[in-house]
């Protein structure tokens, strides 16, 4: 019976997680399409768009990237292109595969099929969950091989090979997400401390034997970091760009005050900063706020007004977790969650916006559930009175999951579609098109940088990408000033001209993609504003019906 119940959670996971999964979201936004150029130029070239073969990192426009989940892309995107099924769709298939593998191991933990059950239903339902396995993120791979990685060191104390599964897992998810780098490390030492007794049991040959899996596949990614070292130092707290102008401020003040010089330096100084914000950070992670009412303020990471949680999960995970570590008698399973939600923490708390940015916390979404689920395992088992307020949670649970899906399938796209940077990919291909009438071709540089939206939704040859990536080549258009170009197609916007002036730059030759911001009139409602001289090639809009971008020529 509870075959199928798990064939049925594994059915509503799926369902979540691939229905118009191109649709909504509304469109890729700039990483995903980072990630679907990439995957599409080592599909015809073996080589990035930087023109480097089959790299380790991956250097993209804004950081470096670790390289597995865009490697899994290459074959979606070989059978449906540059695309949101072509991004997405392995994203989706380890979340459905996450939720199967973190069935497997709350049995492992709890012996319990009733509780892995729970579990799994609550990652099915789980707005954290579902928010990333419907995008080309990276981090459901991750989860996935963190589960699987457990599972079978668990496993291993019986049957010894598993050792050797787990460390493959382990070391591959530094090659996932970068967080993974400084998790894996202490989560692995901690576990085999934890069970070290039963580890020493293990037969030698696969001790050695995963050593040398990690030594070969985590270790490499780990300490030669490339880029990706760049890109911590970027958003890392110990490089925040705030930190000298706060801490002068805070010492003038001082002076002003009287304070010697001496004590406000022990006040005011670059570890107390840090300290300060690292610990803020962590707090930020397990606050309400963030677990139960808003979640992350990245309407790419969390749907508004939608916790990473369900609000009813608040009393679940407080039932859970009073009854789990005040009565449940592994004490190194207790152990166990305490360190993977602390580490889990800790390792997002490093960078400026930590605290509450649900990507680099993800790995905190397991223990959680498995908190949660006991709490709903608990009254379940218990008396009537339990049992009805269990029921009662459960209801409440189901209004939040309907609630929810109605925010997301109804209001999340039109609430969420600047972030998505919708309406871009069909300017693009509008552009593409029109293109064979225009000599020149202008891709407005107003909103975000053009470039990867352009290669990505053109899908511009990448063997002439890379011999011209980065974009070096920079010429003069009048009235557009120095731009760059590749071919016929210019990046650039008009300098010191208003919409009414566009016409003395933009000749019948010329196709311009202009953003709606920049004309700042709603020529969708009131075309007759175009002004003399300009031609109205096309007008793409947001799904909410406000202009996103225009297609002009000259007359």
């Amino acid at each position: 019976m509870k075959k199928y119940i798990l064939f049925l959670i594994v059915v509503v996971a799926l369902f979540l997680r691939f229905w118009r999964i191109g649709e909504v979201p509304v469109s890729l936004f700039g990483d995903e399409l980072d990630v679907g150029y990439h995957a599409y130029s080592i599909l015809k070239t073996g080589k990035d768009y930087y023109g480097n073969f089959m790299p380790l990192h991956f250097h993209s426009l804004a950081e470096w990237r670790t390289p597995l989940y865009l490697y899994s892309v290459v074959p979606t995107v070989a059978v449906f292109g540059i695309s949101s099924l072509g991004v997405r769709l392995p994203a989706a298939i380890f979340g459905v595969l996450g939720v199967i593998a973190f069935y497997y191991l709350v049995y492992e933990i709890t012996k319990d099929r009733k509780h892995a059950i729970i579990a799994a239903f609550l990652m099915a339902i789980s707005p954290w969950h579902i928010q990333y396995s419907r995008a080309g993120f990276e981090v459901t791979q991750m989860l996935l091989f963190l589960l699987l990685a457990v599972y079978f060191f668990l496993k291993s104390f019986k049957v010894h090979k598993n050792l050797s599964i787990s460390s493959l897992f382990f070391s591959l998810i530094p090659w996932v997400y970068s967080t993974g780098k400084f998790f894996v490390p202490l989560f692995v030492f901690f576990l085999v401390l934890n069970w070290f007794d039963e580890f020493r049991k293990i037969r030698r040959k696969y001790i050695y034997f995963s050593l040398l899996i990690i030594l070969f596949f985590a270790v490499p990614m780990i300490l030669i970091s490339g880029g990706a070292s760049q890109r911590f130092s970027y958003i890392s707290v110990f490089t925040d760009p705030t930190l000298e102008s706060e801490i002068g401020y805070d010492r003038s003040v001082d002076a002003r005050s009287g304070v010697p010089a001496f004590i406000s330096r022990v006040f005011h100084n670059k570890v107390i900063f840090w300290s300060d914000m690292i610990v803020r950070n962590i707090l930020t992670s397990f606050s309400s706020d963030f677990l139960f009412v808003k979640g992350d303020p990245n309407l790419r990471h969390s749907v508004a007004g939608v916790g990473q949680f369900y609000k009813v999960e608040f009393l679940s995970l407080i039932l859970g977790a009073i009854a789990f570590f005040g009565s449940y008698k592994n004490i190194k399973a207790k152990r166990m969650l305490v360190v993977w939600i602390g580490l889990s923490a800790i390792t997002s708390s490093l960078t400026r916006d930590g605290g509450n940015h649900a990507t680099r916390l993800f790995l905190m979404l397991p223990p959680f559930l498995i908190l949660s689920s006991w709490g709903f395992r608990i009254l379940y088992e218990n008396r009537i009175f339990n049992k009805l307020l269990f029921f009662t949670l459960f209801v409440l649970l189901l209004t939040g999951f309907i609630s929810y899906q109605h925010n997301y399938w109804r209001h999340y796209i039109y609430d969420s579609e600047r972030w998505w940077h919708a309406g871009l990919g069909e300017a693009i291909k509008s552009l593409k098109g029109n293109e064979a009438e225009y000599e020149k071709i202008v891709i407005t540089t107003f909103d975000e940088p053009p470039w990867i939206f352009f290669a990505g939704w053109y899908e511009y040859p990448p063997e002439k990408w890379q011999s011209n990536f980065p974009i070096e080549n920079k010429t003069v258009l009048p009235g557009f000033g120095e731009v760059s170009f590749i071919d016929k197609f210019y990046f650039g916007s008009p300098v010191d001209l208003g919409f009414y002036e566009w016409s003395q730059i933009i000749d019948d030759k010329t196709l311009y993609l202009a953003s709606a911001k920049e004309v700042k009139i709603n020529l969708i409602r009131e075309p007759q504003r175009i002004p003399r001289g300009l031609h109205f090639v096309d007008a793409i809009a947001f799904p909410s019906g406000e202009p996103a971008y225009y297609l002009f020529t000259g007359e």
